[in-house]
């Protein structure tokens, strides 16, 4: 029988490729198992087996509580310090004490037990080593066969036990998959679970994308050509940005291949989804004015605070730049990181024109000039009172329409406007702080009195008259020191009607 042990080891870690160590634990759990059965099911099992010979000991233990300890509920496997001291007098509360019993033969009940017990820890040291092998692989491409389809997503043999799950919306809508079917996919997310699927994977994420334009274009694989963005609508249009470090090689060209063919390999991957190739540009509204291709842009605005750009188009060509159900400029919007607004030559005038009459009005208003000083202002460019107070004189004398007595006036007005909207600025904040008697309050201190301040709450007066519902929501207020500050602010009231 102890050959038996150590042939069943044998076997079972050549066949599943699982170490010695992990049999013999299942193989000792088995017979534990088996024991408890035949001597019954409360006492607590322990075996051992001679990892060389295949002989193997059973002791039946128990664990060691103090002796005034409260938690013992099974006497059959528990005891307390003083009981244990006497089967073993090196015990330890928290440890464990035992003696040796009779063990089972390795027999037909025990081989059956351990058959299971040997599946479940082969199955469980399975999934663990899926995991290790592919934990430091997410982000990377993998392919497979597909085991089965259902309403779930789809399930992919990876090879050596390994299989993926991509998610129903993580697969390429419309897309027709069978069973047998190649497949490749992007290893977005790798868990350890006990049971289900472990290895989680997407084909509708953009590095997927990148992924395969590094493994169908060997320029991209050795670093000549960079792809420094991505965005898709799965299954309809993508649009990639690439970057050549190389002088010499042309990145579109490359990613597009002879005849289309790299390119045309990468949208059969993706189910003929369409592939703009965009290249990069350090100027954003260069690599906007590409991303936006096939659409031709006539102009463009950048608004740099709002990270936004304005893009005009003639009119035939609106349509085209914006896309089926706005797919063109939201990818492009995606692909840039900015916020694009289309629109065509006309609207775009007639915008521009709106925003430049706004801005002469502010000239006019701030500055105290007429219609043609401003207008002159606003098409030499200048949007801020600020630029014209501080831009440095000589672009100002550079102005044909200026001269220098008119400069230095411009730039005293600005000034002067600067400082008044400075000065009503200070006003206002001084208009929403504490006043006196609200900072005196009994229990009040001054980080609140300026949160009740900023709440339109400012006197004494003011926070008496409100509830404690309505001072609810302040940071740091409970309600009981609500009301204690609300009583305060009123006590003055009781005492001018002589009720103190």
């Amino acid at each position: 029988m102890n050959k038996q042990i150590l042939e069943v080891v044998d076997a079972v870690s050549n066949e599943k490729g699982v170490a010695r160590e992990i049999i013999f634990d299942a193989l000792e759990a088995a017979l534990a198992t088996a024991t408890r059965r035949k001597h019954g099911e409360d006492i607590d099992v322990r075996v051992a087996i001679d990892r060389r010979t295949g002989d193997y000991a059973t002791f039946q233990r128990w664990k060691v509580f103090a002796d005034d300890s409260k938690e013992l509920e099974f006497p059959q496997r528990e005891l307390r310090l003083e009981d244990a001291l006497d089967v073993d007098p090196a015990a330890e509360v928290a440890g464990f004490v035992e003696v040796p019993m009779e063990s089972v033969a390795f027999g037909r009940i025990a081989a059956q037990t351990a058959k299971q017990v040997i599946v479940q820890k082969v199955r469980e040291a399975e999934r663990a080593q899926v995991v290790d092998e592919y934990r430091n692989r997410v982000g990377s491409l993998v392919s497979g066969i597909v085991k089965r389809v259902d309403r779930h997503g789809v399930y992919i043999d990876l090879g050596g036990n390994a299989e993926g799950f991509v998610p129903r919306e993580h697969m390429i809508p419309r897309e027709i998959v069978r069973p047998q079917d190649r497949l490749k996919a992007l290893l977005r997310e790798v868990r350890s679970e006990v049971r289900g699927p472990q290895l989680f994977l997407s084909r509708t994420s953009p590095d997927f994308l990148i992924e395969l334009f590094r493994l169908e274009v060997p320029e991209v694989g050795q670093g000549l050509i960079q792809i420094l963005g991505a965005a898709r609508d799965p299954g309809a249009r993508a649009k990639i940005a690439v970057k050549s470090l190389d002088p010499r090689v042309d990145p579109v060209g490359a990613c597009v291949g002879m005849r289309g063919s790299r390119v045309q390999a990468v949208s059969n991957e993706i189910a003929g989804e369409r592939v703009d190739i965009i290249p990069w540009m350090d100027n954003p509204a260069q690599f906007v004015i590409n991303a936006m291709q096939p659409a031709e842009v006539t102009s463009i605005v950048v608004d740099e605070d709002a990270h936004a750009m304005d893009i005009a188009v003639t009119e035939e060509r609106l349509s085209q730049a914006i896309g089926r159900g706005g797919q063109n400029v939201r990818l492009a919007s995606e692909l840039s990181g900015w916020r694009l607004n289309v629109m065509s030559e006309q609207q775009a005038a007639e915008r521009g024109g709106q925003e430049a009459q706004q801005l002469r009005d502010l000239f006019k208003n701030l500055l105290d000039v007429d219609e043609d000083v401003a207008s002159v202002l606003v098409q030499e460019g200048f949007s801020t009172i600020e630029e014209v107070a501080y831009v440095p004189t000589a672009e100002l004398l550079a102005i044909e329409e200026l001269d220098e007595e008119i400069v230095e006036e411009l730039r005293n007005r600005a000034r002067d406007a600067l400082l008044t909207q400075a000065i009503a600025s200070e006003e206002k904040v001084d208009e929403s702080a504490p006043a006196a008697d609200l900072l005196g309050l009994d229990g009040m201190d001054k980080e609140l009195a300026y949160e009740l301040a900023a709440r339109g709450i400012c006197t004494r007066d003011e926070l008496a008259e409100q509830s404690l519902d309505e001072l609810g929501d302040v940071p740091g207020l409970d309600p009981e020191r609500a009301g204690r500050l609300i009583m305060a602010a009123r006590a003055h009231w009781f005492e001018t009607a002589g009720l103190s």
